[in-house]
């Protein structure tokens, strides 16, 4: 065992980087400017995973149900993050969206998507094909689109180092290439991959990929574990682009994943994607990188059983998504939503994602909406997945005022 180098207090103490966890610092700096607060990184920079790997989309917050957490957070978090690109002269595209249908089965899921947004109190308008082709004349539906005015792109790297920067003005210590490694039994302390101990009066936990592992060693998620889905993109670079706004497919309510759909990227570019694909380990971005064995053996079995017993639709779920390696495959999909596209158009695969998925063991589903567990010295965030990046800030706020910190006899104080 490394000797232990340094040993540092603090009175919050958040494990990992990434938009959740910035946020978190964010909004705790704000409410106690005097306290003492750190985030470790196991990476030399913020974003090198989820944060700086999504499509950078604003979701609007139609999609959920009006019982979830995504359904109270996402309209709110569209606002105020466009606030703050805007007030920090951010690259922000709003470029808006629209959801198609193929045939009479898909549009009863468009109406279900329509309701669900007025319930949620979002902006959304279903409009027919005539007022589909005012926007956008190269997009195609089936009778009816469901147009979102308030879906926006943005560069989720710039937003992310933004935050950093000002957390790093406001006195938080960010230290890079230092990740966690264990907890300290008994204590609320942790020991770090560089040997240093870190103590603090609440820990949160914002570790992604790996936030059901750190979990664990705090006694929480002993109902989940983390199945990976790997995203990827194909980015468009012909000639004349085949879409000026952002057009998505409806979607199985059944999961979470959004389906094959054209983003429009803060930049003006365009690209189609995301994949689902399972992964076989949870940094599994390409070939062997950051492979690890016991890793794989573990999600391995879990991917096997839910493949055996089909649990949600897993077993046509995996067949359909490994199909999508294969570019013309990915395309074809794509290319059922618009009318003319050249194909050879894309040509360069983008720069692949995870989907830290959580998967709840005893029912074997996966978890549809945001999960936090707590106690007075922890804070776990165990499904952080999209649109988390949308609701940063409103789901920090959420997580303070919920699993932070309390407001009884009238004082605000730690929980």
């Amino acid at each position: 065992m490394k000797q232990i180098k340094n040993q540092k207090e603090y009175d919050f103490l958040i494990i990992g980087a990434g938009i959740v966890g910035l946020s978190i610092a964010r909004n705790l700096i704000n409410r106690f400017p005097s306290a003492e607060i750190a985030i470790l990184e196991k990476e030399a920079d913020v974003a090198c995973h989820s944060s700086g790997r999504n499509s950078g989309v604003i979701h609007a917050g139609f999609y959920y149900t009006a019982d979830s957490l995504k359904a109270k957070l996402t309209k709110d978090g569209n606002r105020q993050l466009k606030e703050f690109c805007y007030k920090n002269k951010l690259k922000i595209n709003e470029a808006q969206k629209v959801v198609v249908a193929k045939n009479k089965i898909e549009l009863q899921s468009l109406f279900e998507l329509e309701k669900r947004g007025k319930i949620n109190d979002v902006r959304v308008k279903l409009i027919d094909e005539n007022q589909l082709k005012i926007i956008d004349s190269n997009v195609k539906t089936y009778k009816y689109a469901l147009l979102s005015p308030t879906t926006a792109t943005v560069d989720p790297v710039e937003v992310s180092k933004t935050i950093k920067n000002e957390l790093i003005t406001k006195g938080v210590v960010i230290s890079f290439n230092e990740g966690y490694k264990s907890k300290i039994l008994g204590k609320n302390e942790v020991i770090t991959n560089q040997g240093n101990k870190y103590k603090a009066k609440k820990i949160i936990n914002a570790a992604g990929l790996f936030a059901d592992h750190v979990a664990k060693d705090f006694n929480f998620s002993k109902n989940y574990t983390i199945i990976p889905f790997k995203g990827v993109y194909l980015n468009y670079h012909g000639k004349e682009k085949p879409v000026n706004i952002n057009v998505y497919p409806v979607l199985n309510l059944k999961n979470p994943f959004l389906g094959v759909h054209f983003t429009v990227n803060v930049d003006g570019s365009v690209k189609i994607g995301p994949t689902a694909i399972p992964a076989f380990w949870r940094e599994n971005y390409r070939a062997c990188s950051n492979f690890r064995a016991n890793e794989m053996l573990n999600i391995l079995s879990w991917e096997s059983r839910l493949f055996v017993i089909n649990a949600f639709g897993f077993r046509n779920l995996a067949i359909n998504e490994i199909k999508k390696y294969n570019k013309n495959y990915l395309v074809n999909i794509a290319f059922d939503m618009v009318k003319k596209m050249d194909i050879r158009g894309f040509k360069e695969w983008g720069k692949p994602g995870i989907r830290a998925q959580l998967l709840n063991i005893n029912t074997k589903e996966l978890v549809m909406d945001f999960i936090v567990e707590s106690n007075k010295d922890s804070v776990h965030i165990l499904n952080a997945v999209s649109p988390a990046f949308t609701c940063c800030f409103s789901f920090a706020n959420w997580v303070v005022e919920n699993h932070i910190i309390s407001r009884e006899s009238g004082r605000l104080r730690f929980l």
